[in-house]
């Protein structure tokens, strides 16, 4: 469930915020660039990181003034960073806050810093992930973009499809291909910020430069930074942690920007444990399930031959007949995004005949759809999967051809008896899957 959003007036500004969690601990997340704080609970990914910082910590998540769910300001507005901090100080006054430690996330960070070091009576500790304390390359800092690099970025940006999430490959290089994924970050970053709101704050991040302030935090410190971040560059981190007094720095595995994104656990983990003293294990509920993907071959290529009206109309038809096969097979739909299908089963038989049934069915609509399925492990995630059975099951499907089904070897060996029939693919290295699996295609008998 989506938690209550408030409000907190700084000057003028309504500021979003919600309080989340019941823990000992007061923490402020301060979020890079731009946010939304009802999105965050509709994307499974956010969600989860968000649920464990909020299970030992009472957790205000708040929108900076120009995105989300807080006023929007005018280009020639824009908010300087003591104007964040005043937004920040409404926001914690508001929840009542008299003291809390601080997480920022990326650009989040600048801020964070600049608070510690100005209001150290409302700062017990801080804690950095993917940030930096200057974003324009110089001598001291030859890691970070240069202002040409900026352009690039910024051009890139203006000209950005809305249906595309934005420079993706540095941001979460490990879910770029990821279909799914890719469309709800783009959606995320549709509903935080309209294009010309993120552009200009994006040139608002540019000069920013707290590398002359660094020296004067004096509450803990913990400076996290992923090894191989496409985005910031881990020496942005380790500066950062070498110039406040008694700073800890850990270089973790990945590659991924997003704190969100990747092994989330491994940083949660570090965070609770530096705030609290000690560290648990996330509660995830495993069972072992059938896991079905669909996708529709060609989409974009049909949808521009149709126009947006009448493939709208056409995907309609097509979800309607994805549906009522999934319920004939007593199937579970997951979710759908777009063209395509998340479907899971308690028996991989009835997986198996319900992608022929719906092969089938959508071709008598002029459409091909590919499918994969296998069977293993799975996490149970509110309302959503993870794990790598999921995984897996995707993987498989994206080797699939239009009117293809394709299965992983532990369906095949499950179904046997069953009176369907395989031939094999081969064994195959699947993206993001440390043993390779063999392949089959299901075939009609």
């Amino acid at each position: 469930m989506t938690p209550h959003t408030r409000y907190a007036k700084s000057g003028g500004v309504n500021i979003a915020y919600q309080v989340v969690g019941e823990g000992p601990i007061d923490l402020v997340l301060n979020w890079g660039w731009v946010s939304h704080i009802e999105v965050f609970w509709e994307d499974p990914d956010i969600a989860n990181f968000l649920s464990r910082l909020a299970s030992f910590s009472r957790l205000i998540l708040f929108d900076k003034r120009g995105t989300g769910m807080s006023d929007r300001v005018p280009e020639v507005e824009l908010p300087t960073l003591e104007q964040r901090m005043d937004d920040v100080r409404a926001v914690m006054d508001a929840a009542g806050y008299r003291r809390a430690a601080l997480l920022g996330i990326s650009e989040g960070g600048t801020l964070c810093i600049l608070f510690a070091a100005t209001y150290p009576d409302r700062t017990t500790a801080l804690v950095l992930c993917g940030s930096w304390a200057t974003w324009v390359s110089d001598a001291d800092h030859p890691w970070a973009p240069t202002l040409e690099q900026h352009e690039r970025a910024m051009a890139m940006l203006a000209t950005q499809d809305p249906s595309e999430p934005f420079n993706l490959e540095r941001f979460a290089p490990s879910r770029a291909g990821d279909k799914d994924f890719r469309q709800r970050f783009a959606r995320y970053g549709r509903l935080s910020a309209s294009p010309g709101a993120a552009l200009a704050l994006y040139r608002m991040n540019i000069p920013m430069d707290v590398r002359n302030v660094l020296s004067s935090i004096h509450v803990p410190t913990l400076v996290l930074h992923r090894a191989g971040d496409r985005m910031i560059y881990p020496q942005a981190g380790r500066y950062i942690a070498d110039h406040i007094p008694g700073a800890k720095f850990m270089e973790l595995p990945g590659e991924d920007h997003l704190a969100w994104v990747g092994d989330r656990d491994v940083i949660v983990g570090e965070i609770e444990e530096f705030l609290t003293g000690v560290r648990h294990e996330p509660e995830t509920d495993r069972v072992l399930a059938t896991v079905l993907f669909t996708d529709i071959v060609n989409s974009t290529v049909r949808a521009a031959e149709l126009g947006d009206q009448a493939w709208k109309d056409l995907l309609a038809r097509h979800d309607e007949a994805v549906r009522r096969q999934v319920e004939r097979f007593r199937g579970r739909e997951i979710k759908t995004a777009g063209d395509s299908f998340l479907i899971t089963f308690d028996g991989p038989a009835r997986a198996v005949r319900c992608a022929w049934t719906i092969i089938d069915g959508v071709r008598q609509l002029g459409l091909e759809v590919r499918a994969g399925i296998h069977t293993g492990e799975i996490e149970l995630i509110g309302n959503d999967i993870g794990g790598i059975g999921v995984h897996t099951a995707a993987r498989v499907s994206s080797m699939a051809a239009g009117g293809e089904l394709l299965v992983s070897s532990t369906v095949r060996d499950l179904v046997a008896g069953s009176g369907i029939h395989f031939e094999d693919r081969g064994a195959h290295t699947l993206k993001g899957i440390p043993e390779p699996w063999r392949i089959y295609a299901a075939v009609r008998g």
